[in-house]
Order: C-alpha cells, then sequence, then structure tokens
C-alpha cells in the first residue's frame, strides 16, 4: 500500500505575522511579501511533485490560505480558482487570545501562558483548542483524500500533520518554527522540507 504525498504549504505572510499576533481563526489577508512567497511555493511545487494536474488542491477557507492558493497555482499554470477548501484545514483555534502577541498575553494573562508553557500541546486558551483536538480534525481531513495532495494551511496545522503522519513527538511539533514560502512534503511517514 503506498501513503499519499502531501505537500503541506503554510499561507504567505501577513502583517499579523510581523508584529507576533496570535492570527488563529481571524481572517487577515497576506501582505506584499506574501504574496510573493505564494508565488515561489508554486515554482517550487513544479519542480517537487511531477504533472501539477494530476495533484489534489485544497485549501483551510482563511483568506490568507485561499490567496496563497490562488497565486500557487495561477504560477502553476493552473486555473486559479479550481481548488477546494475544507474548514478541518483552518488554523487553530485560539479563542480569547487571537489578536495579541506574547508579551501581551504574559501581561494579561500570565497564569495561562504559564500553563501552555509547561503543557502546549494539551494546553487550550480559554475559547480555544489544543493541538490534540487540532489533531483529530486534521486526520479526518486527510482520511478522505484519496490521491497525492497540495494543502495550503497554517503553521498549527503543519505541527499537527508532522505529529500525526511523520511521528514527530509532541514536545518538539507543539513549538517547531514552521516557514511561510516553503513546502513540507509528508511521504511515508517522514517528512522533508524544500523551498
Amino acid at each position: 500500500m503506498t501513503m499519499n504525498r502531501y505537500f503541506l504549504v503554510r499561507h504567505g505572510e501577513t502583517d499579523w505575522n510581523v508584529v507576533g499576533r496570535l492570527q488563529g481563526r481571524r481572517d487577515v489577508p497576506l501582505n506584499a511579501l506574501g504574496r510573493i512567497q505564494a508565488g515561489r511555493v508554486g515554482r517550487v511545487l513544479h519542480q517537487l511533485a511531477g504533472p501539477p494536474q494530476d495533484l489534489f488542491y485544497v485549501s483551510s477557507p482563511l483568506s490568507r490560505a485561499t490567496e496563497t492558493m490562488r497565486i500557487l497555482r495561477t504560477s502553476l499554470d493552473l486555473p486559479a480558482a479550481e481548488f477546494a477548501t475544507d474548514p478541518r484545514f483552518a488554523e487553530i483555534s485560539f479563542g480569547q487570545w487571537e489578536g495579541q502577541t506574547w508579551p501581551e498575553l504574559r501581561r494579561r494573562d500570565h497564569a495561562g501562558v504559564l500553563r501552555r508553557d509547561r503543557d502546549p500541546w494539551n494546553f487550550a486558551p480559554p475559547g480555544g483548542e489544543s493541538y490534540r483536538t487540532l489533531c483529530e480534525r486534521v486526520k479526518a481531513a486527510c482520511a478522505e483524500l484519496t490521491g497525492d495532495a497540495v494543502i495550503v494551511t497554517h503553521g498549527g496545522v503543519i505541527r499537527a500533520l508532522l505529529h500525526v503522519k511523520a511521528g514527530m513527538p509532541e514536545d518538539e511539533a507543539a513549538i517547531l518554527p514552521v516557514r511561510q514560502g516553503a513546502v513540507y512534503v509528508l511521504s511515508r511517514g517522514g517528512f522533508e522540507v524544500a523551498d
């Protein structure tokens, strides 16, 4: 049995990424560099994946991901809008913490941040979700993919998929920096990063 290959792409940069604001489910658009990164990722994918028309394309419904997907597909000479969206690939929810930076949170919810620091995989912010919960929804979404797929998503989702599909330990996955403008290729229980 062959395992599907997943080409995981984190959306391009946003202004909130630049200042370190937790985006979560907030719908923050790409900035100029983010659009450039999306085009570059399309060229990297072309080298990695073989014929681009043979892949399934699915995106988080958040605009920073769908815009990345449209630009990426344009750079592959594919129709920009012909891809699926799946809310299960949306970013981890930070609940009431969304829109804040870590320094702001350390002042406003010091005890909550300390709890998260002690167990980042299982901690859920007020009104948000944990990585453990996130893993369940992305696992269910991947179970419905029947072939090789390009998934444009978010840093938290890529961390969860590296744990679920490549066996990365929870404590490593929870703190892994996920790069924008790179492709994380998951196949046969392992992964590599290309940019």
